[in-house]
């Protein structure tokens, strides 16, 4: 243990100053700044005490002899596992200590992720926070769940470690008030917990792609900046039920969440139904429909009917077969006739009628759901041009137009 070099970042004659409570993060330790600050408070109370009485003037870069730390440590109940000894590339750490960011509730001063000095250096928001030291070790932070974050008046007290180790910081209060469970039973409300406590570290199996939409979802942000893809946008959706989350309430058309899924409906259609009436995300099932017009719904697999569920998936059919029917009541009636005259008797109107008859049904003949106007006045516009009587073309008119005026207002969701 007498041989044991620990190297801060000023320099050899900055050797004292790196102990001073407030400057532990210039120290090249591995180890969690709490568990190390702790240890050099408990163990070398007796340098920290000359040093703050200026009785210490050491000059490393002149000291020959070795330091005798056995004097100072010789009470430890623990041996100095985390702290790198010169020589040695195998480095021990307790497992259940993790690389974690100070408590964001302190001074920017005191937080080795935010201080800029001489000794440290710290990369800049909005690109990924993160703090590296010579031996490689990153901690990376949220661009947007950040300790010096704007998104409300109060400090995070909450932090959220994602699988690929990327820090959230968060509101418990925020949470709290959206989910159900108490986030799966991870948040909780500490009496103790203050200014001067470190946030609490939660583990969640979500990657940080996945966590970051889940957290602007229950912030009521949006996240469109990140272009998000659709598989991270439906396995956050997916995640609401385990954290207590309502799709409902938080995939309304009012949030920003159900803006970014709709921009995947064109693509997605039918992938955005299902993934709305799985969750009951009543609000985007509702818009995502009329993307599914024209959709063959014989060619929905097994997988994705039983995913949509009975409820939404017969709304869904109901929804086309409704307008089949609706298009079929609307082409029934052909053009109303007029009073006979020299030029156009009763005969010949039912010329009319039957030319109505033929065109209205080679239209419903292969139809679909999703059939344009357009397309109705391609089919029966040109009946108009085999007509000499100019009442019959003007009730013919009359007639089409209204046939495209209802159809254009008939209901294209669910």
């Amino acid at each position: 243990m007498s041989n044991v070099e620990v190297r801060p970042v000023g320099g050899p004659t900055a050797f004292v100053r790196a102990f001073s409570p407030l400057r532990l993060g210039q120290c090249h330790f591995r180890c969690s700044y709490t568990r190390l600050h702790s240890y050099i408070l408990r163990h070398f109370s007796l340098l920290l005490r000359l040093h703050h009485h200026r009785l210490i003037h050491l000059h490393m870069d002149t000291y020959a002899e070795p330091l005798a730390w056995s004097y100072a440590s010789e009470a430890a109940p623990e041996p100095l596992s985390f702290i790198q000894i010169p020589g040695s590339n195998h480095v021990e750490t307790d497992p259940s200590q993790l690389l974690t960011p100070p408590c964001s509730a302190l001074s920017s001063n005191s937080s080795p992720l935010l201080t800029h000095d001489k000794h440290t250096f710290t990369p800049s928001v909005p690109d990924i926070l993160s703090s590296a030291t010579d031996e490689g070790v990153v901690v990376s932070v949220s661009t947007t769940f950040f300790p010096g974050s704007d998104i409300l008046t109060i400090h995070p007290d909450v932090i959220i470690l994602s699988s690929d180790s990327v820090f959230f910081y968060v509101h418990s209060s925020v949470l709290l008030r959206v989910s159900h469970n108490a986030f799966n039973g991870l948040i909780y409300v500490s009496s103790n917990q203050g200014c001067g406590a470190v946030e609490p570290v939660i583990p969640v199996t979500e990657h940080s792609s996945v966590l970051n939409i889940v957290l602007h979802g229950i912030y009521g942000i949006s996240c469109s900046h990140y272009a998000p893809s659709f598989e991270s946008l439906s396995s956050a959706i997916a995640a609401f039920p385990k954290y207590g989350l309502s799709a409902e309430k938080l995939v309304a058309s009012s949030m920003p969440l159900y803006t970014l899924l709709m921009s995947h409906a064109p693509l997605h259609p039918l992938e955005v139904y299902a993934l709305a009436a799985k969750y009951n995300a009543h609000d985007l099932a509702v818009s995502a429909s009329s993307h599914l017009l024209s959709f063959p719904l014989a060619s929905i697999s097994d997988d994705v009917a039983a995913k949509i569920g009975p409820k939404y998936l017969k709304r869904l059919f109901f929804l086309h077969l409704g307008r089949l029917d609706a298009l079929k009541r609307l082409l029934l009636s052909p053009p109303h006739p007029h009073p006979p005259t020299e030029n156009c008797s009763f005969e010949d109107q039912k010329r009319v009628t039957r030319a109505w008859a033929l065109a209205s049904a080679h239209l419903v003949w292969d139809t679909r759901p999703d059939l344009s106007t357009s397309s109705i006045q391609s089919a029966l516009g040109p009946l108009e041009e085999q007509l000499s009587c100019n009442m019959c073309r003007r009730t013919l008119r009359d007639r089409l137009n209204h046939i495209i005026v209802q159809w254009s207002i008939i209901k294209r969701t669910i």
